[in-house]
């Protein structure tokens, strides 16, 4: 038995292959709560979906992790796949979302405050995201599955972030003396 047959019996029989999802406001607290750290997971279950699906000899997690080699890649995908699905003129450029991307990691190199302006990378995300999303959503073979609240990891996640941005508040507020500044 081919692949192919394999696969048209796995259809026949599901109807529909579920994706779980996430909207841009659930991917905009993940991805603060999580320092950043939610986009190379978004990436990775992305490029694994791209290589499934186009049954790709690629690894997404490595994918995820060297993003920079990557993500424009994955930009274009996403959008070509979308314009593919939804028959409709889905257009962003991936390669001024891939410069923002970017610049926005290089904003972490600021001093204190100014270091947090890198969080302003989640839009490099929304179009893609959107694209992704009305893609799974006009497929005749993928069934997106967008819930409305966090799953427990994820809420794991938010928890444990709001402590961290709680600590890095505090320490933003202490004065340099208290905890010995730049004195190497």
């Amino acid at each position: 038995m081919e692949i192919n047959e394999i696969l048209d019996d796995q259809l026949a029989q599901d109807d529909h292959i579920a994706i779980q999802s996430v909207t841009p406001s659930q991917f905009t607290i993940l991805f603060l709560c999580s320092f950043g750290l939610y986009a190379p997971w978004w990436m990775y279950k992305v490029w694994k979906f791209f290589k499934e699906k186009d049954n790709l000899d690629i690894m997404p997690a490595g994918r995820a992790i060297f993003a920079i080699f990557f993500m424009y890649d994955l930009l274009d995908r996403i959008k070509l796949y979308a314009q593919g699905e939804t028959k409709s003129n889905i257009s962003y450029s991936s390669g001024g979302l891939f410069g923002w991307f970017i610049l926005s990691n290089l904003l972490s190199r600021l001093p204190d405050p100014m270091w947090i302006a890198s969080f302003l990378g989640v839009f490099s995300f929304y179009p893609p995201l959107k694209a992704f999303n009305s893609a799974l959503e006009s497929s005749n073979v993928y069934k997106l599955e967008n819930k409305s609240g966090f799953n427990t990891r994820q809420i794991v996640l938010i928890v444990i972030g709001i402590l961290f941005w709680a600590l890095v508040a505090i320490g933003l507020m202490l004065p340099e003396e208290s905890y010995g500044g730049d004195t190497f």
